[in-house]
């Protein structure tokens, strides 16, 4: 039988007509109007409404209404949830049970932030938080399902978190009428991206990336004081979407080639010296013997069957700016989709040394029920056993949209620990876990903008070799690409980290691996690296 929403005349009680849709069985609830106010002062939301399981569609607009209760996690049926046009404040985390819900409305009301469960609804297509007061949102990486987003006019002093390839649908981002001052260059990721509002916002310039992202087909950069007036004028108009990318990609071209063109003219008017122009082209790498007794890592038989490899180190006199910080995230994610083969390769894991508990460490495995982990940007405590299946289950779904029989490569490590009994872990010295590989590192102990000192780990399932490998590629390009200490490197003329070994070991003190040892990042790994090892290095 089919039915037909219920829509609330300004006379009809809350109450009389949750009844009458449960006597009907109706899966279309709509609460809307002064009606619905006027009740709402007088009683409030009535609960009974979070007895109708079998709704599909809830919408309440045009109200008073305040915030939402608890028990709207109960109506996990609904597909179709629309709270615009009220003056709701808060939202709860009990929304993030809402494991059906594909299409969330709660533009035009007061919220300054929102549950960052709603980061776990997988089936989540469309959600429209437009006309709010939101200063930042939580991310929105694991809705993979997720097809259009909307955050216009709100209060946003950074981009959205949105920028990965796992979102394969996302084709329209609305974030214009905030107080955004940078895009992310790996806005490039987006694969699927067709629609991109940015008018009015505080935008000085647009990377180059952005004329990566192949199937944009309207870009609105309206109203944003950008630096370059070629660029500004180009941005006034909404269909110039292949002449600001052509612009952005030939003034690119044009600063490369007027820093070689400049550098040339010095070289030949001699006012570098010697040993100055040696070093603009040889940066330094100083390898230094274990000082720290956090630099040993012991290894139990527990990881032989599971992920039996792992090396480290710990790198030094780090002095992030906010823009080295975000090449450092970008050079992780990377290497994981290169060198790490998406994982199944290797996988790194970075810990900032101040949150790691005085003493060894411990590589180790657990029952998946027993690992307990705080993952990186959660605020609570995980099973390694829920954290899997819960990957499974967003690999599950893009296979579904997608139309694929098989996981999608970046999760195909999954793979690795499919029907173990066991889950790796390591530990610091307290028995706290600070990351969980190949799923994901601690939050407790992430590196961040006032990260001194960073232990760098990478496992593996293959090799030591395949360890050595990738910390050589991270090293590499740590030194090259990020510049971790800015002010050091414009002092100096180059760039250069200090790195401290650090030793692996079996329970019984036999040393399996020390890293970086002499045999490890060799000079011709690059021809712009020095590598100098202090005292006697093994």
């Amino acid at each position: 039988m089919t039915t037909n929403p219920i829509i609330i005349e300004k006379s009809t009680l809350i109450a009389q007509r949750i009844k009458q849709v449960a006597l009907e069985n109706n899966h279309h609830l709509i609460l809307t109007g002064s009606g619905v106010s006027a009740t709402l002062k007088k009683s409030g939301l009535d609960k009974n409404l979070f007895n109708l399981r079998h709704l599909n569609f809830l919408s309440i607009t045009q109200t008073c209404l305040q915030s939402v209760p608890e028990e709207i996690g109960e109506l996990t049926n609904l597909t179709t949830l629309i709270l615009h046009s009220n003056e709701i404040a808060e939202l709860p985390s009990s929304i993030g049970r809402l494991i059906n819900l594909k299409m969330f409305d709660c533009s035009k009301n007061k919220l300054t932030s929102y549950p960052q469960e709603l980061g776990n609804l997988l089936q989540l297509k469309k959600m429209n938080f437009a006309s709010n007061l939101l200063e930042s949102i939580p991310s929105l990486r694991r809705n993979v399902a997720l097809s259009m987003l909307n955050v216009g006019n709100n209060k946003l002093k950074i981009f959205p978190d949105v920028c990965y390839a796992e979102l394969v649908c996302l084709s329209e981002l609305y974030v214009n009428n905030n107080k955004i001052e940078k895009v992310p260059i790996t806005i490039s990721q987006l694969p699927a991206l067709k629609i991109l509002n940015l008018e009015c916002n505080l935008l000085l310039d647009l990377p180059v990336e952005l004329a990566n992202c192949d199937k944009l087909e309207k870009l609105n950069v309206q109203l944003n004081e950008m630096s370059d007036d070629n660029l500004k004028r180009l941005c006034e108009c909404v269909s110039n979407v292949k002449k600001i990318f052509d612009y952005l990609k030939l003034n690119v071209t044009e600063n490369k080639s007027r820093i070689v063109h400049q550098y040339i003219n010095l070289k030949k008017d001699n006012l570098f010296p010697r040993f100055d122009r040696m070093h603009l082209r040889r940066h330094q790498l100083l390898i230094e013997g274990i000082i720290h007794d956090k630099a040993v890592i012991k290894v139990t038989e527990h990881v032989d069957s599971v992920r039996p490899f792992i090396a480290a180190c710990i790198v030094k006199q780090i002095n992030f700016t906010e823009i080295s910080f975000k090449k450092f995230l970008q050079l992780q994610t990377k290497l994981h989709n290169g060198i790490c083969e998406n994982k199944n390769a290797a996988t790194i894991a970075t810990h900032d040394m101040q949150f790691i508990a005085s003493g060894n460490l411990t590589y180790t495995a657990k029952p998946p029920v027993e690992l307990k982990v705080q993952p990186f940007m959660r605020n609570k405590i995980y099973t390694g056993d829920t954290l899997f299946k819960q990957l499974q289950a967003e690999a599950e779904n893009v296979c579904k949209i997608t139309k694929q029989d098989v996981y999608p490569e970046r999760y195909k490590y999954l793979n690795l620990l499919e029907g173990k009994s066991l889950f790796p872990c390591l530990l610091d010295h307290s028995g706290q876990i600070i990351s969980f590989p190949p799923i994901i590192n601690s939050d407790i102990t992430k590196v961040s903008l006032s990260t001194q000192k960073m232990l760098v780990e990478v496992t593996s399932a293959t090799s030591y070799t395949i360890c050595r490998n990738v910390l050589d590629q991270f090293l590499k390009e740590l030194l090259i690409s990020c510049i971790i200490n800015p002010k050091l490197s414009e002092t100096y003329g180059y760039n250069f980290i200090t790195v401290e070994q650090v030793k692996i070991e079996d329970t019984d003190g036999n040393q399996k691996l020390i890293y970086p040892s002499r045999a490890d990042f060799d000079e011709n790994l690059d021809k712009n690296i020095v590598v100098e090892r202090e005292g006697k290095i093994p």
